[in-house]
């Protein structure tokens, strides 16, 4: 209060005068009634006890006394309640201005109150609700006005702010108009209807009381809709998986769009994008009214493993607005696709001497499916000797060879491929490849056997092909052409020269005529030489063997007169006895076999009584004795001709005289003299070639010992021990009779063999070493047996019997292949004979067992003739008997060798007879 009371003072100085007399009070509004305000007495240095007396009073300019003063002590004091916003309309201060006057002397002094505002009031809104409608097109900053509040406060307690309910929107902005707030809604950020159609917000104005007071607005906004909204989808890209091969028409998918907006604007069309390929558009299709996706033609994972569809929405707005979307649709692939094989690159012809591993061909194989489907498995189906190895890169392949090739054995090839995939079920498909081997000169040229064996009958005409070699080669075209030729270097033969061979087929031409009697046999070697490159040669021996022609006629040695003619005279003695010798023809024929074979017989006879000439000896002797009656000289003509298919003949004249005994003796020493010299002759070749047949015997028996030991003890065929022999069994036939072997021994024995007592060291028993095989069969019964007599004299001894050898009968001659005595045990013949052309002193024979081999001379029994079961060898003491299976006692057939006198003790009178009427067969004959 004192403050209250300088204050007018300083203002009366300040002002004037009339300043000095006003005293300012302030007091707030609302105040009870008898609030002391000021003790105005004290402040005007009134005396408070002359107050009553001068009449103290208050004086108010306005209707209702506010404000009275107490005249016993000068306070003044609220009498009525104040409210400041009643009296005192606006912002203003409240100002009450009171007369204090003082009589006796009178003085007026002025006093003004203040009337200090109270909040007791809150702003108000005329109306509590304020509703707006705004497009949600509006551009932010748009201004909206808000109803203004009402606060009768004034000063600080008056309105002093206004807020709005914070959303992001709208804010609140405040003009100040006068003494005025008045707000204004501001668009901050624009409307969307589609997220939120109705705003509702509530302005607040807040006085500046404490505490403060406030009054609320409740703003409502509607949004009006507008076409801003393009349809949406819920997902930009969508994802869905299909089977290729899915049915025409099968809906697979639908999207399904939205637009916030209302009404037509919201209502939405779908369609394909008119930016798609234009595969697309055949493949699917999109309902315009639903969004539903159908398949419209044929889905290949193949052709397109995946479709991209841009889906186009559009509402019905005007103008209408548009949003998109993306349909992915991948596309399972199916195992509908078979593997496919591709040859890059191929050769079609391959050498035959290729490494293995030689690539001959690329392949590649693909599946147009995909992940399992289009995994592929590759082999080679066909066992051939190729393989398929596998590229740097996947499914390409290299076929190789794995193993050498062979042209000779397989020329070409197919080569199965075969590809499979892995899909459920499985599909394969299958390439053949055809593969050509090239001939490379590998082969050289062979000839069937060798050494070739060829015979070649005299007499040939000279230039004429005699014979042909053939060889042949496995290789083919110039590989396999074959030039042949002679080898002529370092051959001293001079037959060689006499030689020509056709280089292209191997014809063999002699330029000149060969001639048994001079060649019997001669060898060569021809080359066969291909055509390659290198060329590739092989060789072969040939051996050439001249056969006999009966070429030559009989030659006459004795009798042979001075002047060369056959003639001769013979002087007997008279008293010669009938079968005693009277001379001999003897003949030669340089051919051997039937050629060589002489029978002599008696074309002219004076006195076929008397004198008769033997077929095969060519001895003549008397049939009886002589008489007083006969002439005394005999001329005998005798017929020597030989057994050729032609024959050739000769004839010899013997005069035989008949002279008295003493006359006889007396030209018999004479004649006796005169041949001397000739039996030397033929004694000393003799002797040279028993020396030489005893050393090849010796030699043999050498050579047999050292087999005989090396062989084994168990017997593999039925008759011989040697299943691999390949020697000689000279002199010697094994046969086998019941439990026990034979061995037939000609001059020389075999080693080896034991001899059976009882035999005269001629017949050889063999131990069976046989243990668990069975009985052999005895051989055929077809024995042939013809003899013939070779004139000169010549002994030759010999049985030859070889496996798969030949039959010899003059040194170097060949005369039959024979096979083993095993291998003829069936349906085989056997044959035992002299040498064609042997005479009366030989005892060479010569045994053939089984049919003759190719090429041998032909050899045949004389009509009539008839093998007989025993014979002798003439000339020699030894006895061949032949006794075959009759009756049924089990010694089987066997031939034995023996002396012709021990023989004949021991057969019994069944076998003499026997032997006696063979002989009479031969004088038959």
């Amino acid at each position: 209060m004192e403050a209250s009371a300088l204050f007018p003072f300083a203002l009366l100085l300040l002002i004037g005068r009339r300043a000095l007399g006003e005293i300012r009070y302030s007091t707030a509004e609302e105040v009870k009634d008898g609030t002391i305000v000021g003790n105005i007495a004290k402040d005007l240095g009134l005396d408070i006890s002359s107050l009553v007396g001068r009449r103290f009073r208050v004086v108010s300019e306005s209707k209702e006394a506010f404000f009275e003063v107490n005249q016993r002590n000068g306070v003044l004091y609220v009498n009525k309640r104040i409210d400041r916003d009643d009296s005192c309309q606006g912002s203003g201060a409240c100002l009450f201005e009171l007369k204090v006057i003082v009589e006796n002397p009178l003085e007026i002094h002025y006093v003004v109150v203040e009337i200090t505002d109270v909040n007791d009031h809150a702003p108000v809104f005329i109306e509590k609700e304020q509703t707006f409608e705004i497009a949600e097109h509006t551009l932010p900053g748009k201004r909206f006005q808000l109803h203004a509040a009402h606060d009768p406060d004034a000063g600080i307690n008056s309105i002093r702010a206004y807020t709005l309910t914070l959303n992001e929107h709208f804010e609140v902005d405040v003009r100040q108009s006068d003494e005025d707030k008045i707000p204004f809604l501001v668009l901050k950020k624009s409307l969307d209807r589609e997220k939120k159609a109705k705003h509702s917000l509530v302005l607040t104005a807040v006085d500046g009381g404490k505490p403060p007071r406030s009054g609320t607005l409740n703003v409502s906004i509607h949004v009006l809709d507008i076409n801003d909204n393009r349809p949406i989808f819920s997902q930009d890209i969508y994802e869905i998986t299909i089977a290729e091969n899915i049915p025409i028409g099968t809906s697979i998918f639908k999207i399904n769009g939205t637009d916030p907006d209302e009404g037509i604007n919201g209502e939405i069309e779908y369609s394909l994008a008119k930016t798609l390929k234009k595969n697309v558009y055949s493949v699917f299709e999109v309902e315009k009214a639903t969004g539903v996706i159908k398949v419209k033609g044929k889905v290949d994972y193949e052709e397109n493993d995946i479709y991209k569809l841009d889906i186009e929405a559009s509402d019905r707005g005007t103008p209408p607005l548009t949003g998109e979307c993306r349909v992915i649709i991948k596309i399972r692939d199916m195992n509908d696709n078979v593997p496919e094989i591709e040859v890059t690159s191929l050769s079609n012809t391959v050498p035959e001497d290729s490494k293995p591993g030689t690539v001959i061909s690329l392949i590649s194989v693909k599946d147009k499916d995909s992940g399992i489907n289009g995994k592929i498995i590759s082999t080679i189906t066909n066992g051939v000797p190729f393989e398929l190895k596998p590229s740097y890169k996947e499914n390409i392949f290299s076929v190789v060879t794995k193993e050498f090739l062979d042209r000779e054995k397989v020329s070409h090839f197919e080569i199965t491929i075969k590809a499979t995939d892995s899909g459920e079920p499985p599909l394969s498909a299958v390439k053949s490849l055809k593969i050509q081997i090239s001939d490379v000169n590998d082969n050289s040229p062979r000839f069937e056997q060798n050494p070739i064996e060829f015979y070649l009958t005299e007499n040939n005409a000279p230039g004429n092909s005699i014979f042909q070699v053939s060889a042949t080669d496995k290789d083919i075209n110039n590989n396999a052409a074959i030039s042949y030729h002679i080898v002529r270097e370092g051959n001293r033969n001079d037959i060689m020269s006499f030689l020509n061979i056709n280089s292209e087929n191997g014809h063999i031409s002699a330029l000149k005529s060969f001639d048994f009697e001079t060649l019997k046999s001669f060898q060569f070697q021809v080359v066969a030489t291909d055509g390659g490159s290198p060329p590739l040669s092989s060789n072969v021996t040939v051996k050439v063997f001249i056969l006999d022609q009966n070429d030559n006629a009989p030659v006459i040695l004795y009798p042979v007169s001075s002047n060369g003619s056959a003639q001769g005279v013979e002087e007997i003695p008279r008293n010669i006895k009938g079968g005693d010798l009277v001379s001999k023809v003897r003949a030669y024929d340089a051919d051997i076999g039937y050629n060589g074979w002489l029978l002599f017989s008696l074309q002219q006879v004076s006195d076929h009584s008397l004198f008769s000439l033997d077929r095969y000896t060519g001895q003549i002797r008397t049939l009886r004795s002589l008489t007083e009656t006969d002439e005394a000289e005999h001329r005998l003509l005798v017929l020597v001709k030989d057994n050729g298919n032609v024959s050739l003949s000769a004839t010899a004249t013997m005069t035989v005289k008949l002279v008295e005994p003493k006359e006889a003796f007396a030209a018999s020493d004479v004649k006796s003299a005169a041949t001397v010299d000739e039996e030397d002759s033929v004694t000393f070749y003799l002797m040279v070639t028993l020396g030489a047949v005893s050393l090849l015997f010796v030699i043999s028996i050498i050579v047999l010992i050292a087999m005989q030991c090396s062989k084994s003890t168990e017997y593999t065929s039925k008759y011989l021990q040697e299943t691999n022999y390949d020697g000689t069994l000279c002199h010697s036939i094994q046969y086998r009779s019941g439990d026990k072997r034979y061995m037939l021994v000609g001059p020389r024995m075999s080693i080896g063999s034991t001899i059976v007592p009882g035999s005269h060291a001629n017949t050889l028993v063999l131990p069976d070493r046989r243990h668990a095989s069975g009985e052999p069969k005895a051989p055929n019964s077809d024995w042939r047996y013809s003899a013939s007599l070779r004139a000169g004299g010549v002994m030759q001894s010999s049985v030859h019997m070889e496996e798969s050898s030949v039959m010899q009968g003059a040194q170097g001659v060949l005369v039959q292949n024979w096979p083993t005595a095993s291998s003829a045990a069936d349906a085989e013949g056997g044959e035992v004979s002299p040498p064609m052309g042997a005479g009366v002193d030989s005892n060479s024979w010569h045994f053939r067992y089984g049919p003759g081999g190719p090429g041998a001379p032909p050899q045949h029994l004389k009509p009539g003739e008839v093998p007989p079961e025993a014979f002798i060898i003439p000339g020699s003491p030894a006895i061949i008997s032949i006794r075959q299976n009759q009756g049924d006692d089990d010694k089987s057939d066997f031939i034995t060798f023996g002396k012709k006198e021990e023989a004949k003790k021991k057969k019994k009178k069944k076998k003499d007879k026997k032997d006696k009427k063979d002989k009479g067969k031969d004088d038959d004959e």
